[in-house]
């Protein structure tokens, strides 16, 4: 087992993958949220000229807010800096794509743009559709290395649907889900070797990841004290705010209620409702601090069984045991993304308290 972080994408804060690295860690993801943090390419520009041996790359960007091209060019660029060390992640762009006021793009759209940029990356031809016409385009002047096409780029794709899933195993390198899994882990690979299979692509190098939040929690300590609620508050209610997007999205079936937020449920649609802003820009108010922070009035919906669903915690003993069980599903590497503020205690007590057991 590996682990990566992932971070909240600020041009003042990019030493925190250089800190990483020097804890051990094996991989940063930088997501591309245009609407929400710095660009990610300047940080992982930044990160890539003052590190040495830790990957770097998106998690995640969409194609719904770059063109192919543009991206290609982009990762390019970096793997030039840090050649060999660069990585690709994408996905539809839950966030990226509703704060812009659209919906995330669909898995065709997705299969289409992973086609184009991994032959543009391979410095192939490649017929690539923009506003109805379609040219054949190909990186020029290959031979100055404006940017990096001899050290491979692999492709990583979060997906949770049948489509994307097998856009995954038809043409990705590895899987990213977000949470701690569960059956969701056995699914997706599922789905991912049955598309692979049908077109007899071998799956031997890929790789499956899962992104969540961790806390070591210290003798005796419950799930309710300030400091875990602090340090897993964001990436529960980034699931929270998925779930209400996914459950209005389908007419407000209630079936589409994940188990650990059942409970809380009509307190949360009461929240949602009171947010003094117009219908038309609720949305915004809803995403407020994704990934990034907790919103003081969603403190009360961070509770120990929303936690556990949603995070690792557990004294050191107990979230060994939790990974080495990821690990015996068939995950690879294990990402890390904290609250913001406390994203570098969350690194430093992970890393001394946790990996050392898987080196």
């Amino acid at each position: 087992m590996k682990f990566g972080i992932m971070v909240d994408p600020h041009v003042q804060k990019w030493d925190i993958i250089q800190e990483a690295e020097e804890l051990g860690y094996h991989r940063a993801w930088v997501p591309d949220s245009e609407m929400i943090w710095s660009d990610c390419y300047v940080v992982l520009a930044l990160a890539a000229v003052n590190t040495k041996r830790i990957l770097l790359g998106t998690g995640m960007t969409t194609p719904g807010t770059r063109i192919a091209p543009v991206t290609a060019h982009s990762i390019g660029s970096i793997n030039q800096l840090a050649p060999g060390r660069t990585f690709l992640g994408m996905a539809t762009g839950h966030t990226a794509m509703r704060l812009i006021g659209q919906d995330p793009i669909t898995p065709k759209e997705m299969r289409e743009y992973i086609r184009v940029v991994r032959k543009l990356l391979a410095g192939e031809e490649v017929d690539y559709t923009y506003r109805d016409r379609t040219a054949e385009i190909q990186f020029m002047q290959q031979d100055r290395n404006y940017v990096n096409l001899k050290d491979p780029i692999p492709i990583y794709v979060a997906a949770n649907g049948p489509l994307a899933l097998a856009a995954a195993g038809e043409l990705a390198d590895g899987w990213m889900l977000a949470g701690k899994g569960g059956n969701e882990i056995a699914y997706g690979q599922g789905e991912i070797k049955n598309a692979a299979a049908k077109i007899n692509r071998p799956l031997n190098t890929f790789q499956n990841f899962v992104t969540t939040s961790a806390c070591v929690l210290k003798p005796g300590e419950n799930l309710t004290s300030e400091r875990v609620v602090n340090q897993t508050g964001s990436m529960v209610t980034t699931f929270l705010h998925f779930n209400y997007e996914i459950w209005e999205k389908a007419g407000r079936k209630d079936e589409m209620i994940l188990p650990e937020f059942a409970d809380m449920w009509p307190d949360y649609i009461r929240r949602v409702e009171s947010i003094n802003m117009p219908e038309k820009s609720k949305f915004r108010a809803v995403h407020e601090g994704h990934g990034t922070f907790l919103q003081e009035q969603e403190r009360k919906f961070i509770t120990p069984k929303a936690i556990k669903s949603s995070c690792l915690v557990g004294e050191p003993d107990d979230l060994i045991e939790q990974i080495r069980n990821l690990e015996r599903q068939g995950v690879h590497e294990v990402a890390l993304l904290p609250p913001a503020d406390y994203s570098r205690d969350v690194f430093r007590e992970f890393a001394e308290h946790v990996m050392p057991a898987f080196q």
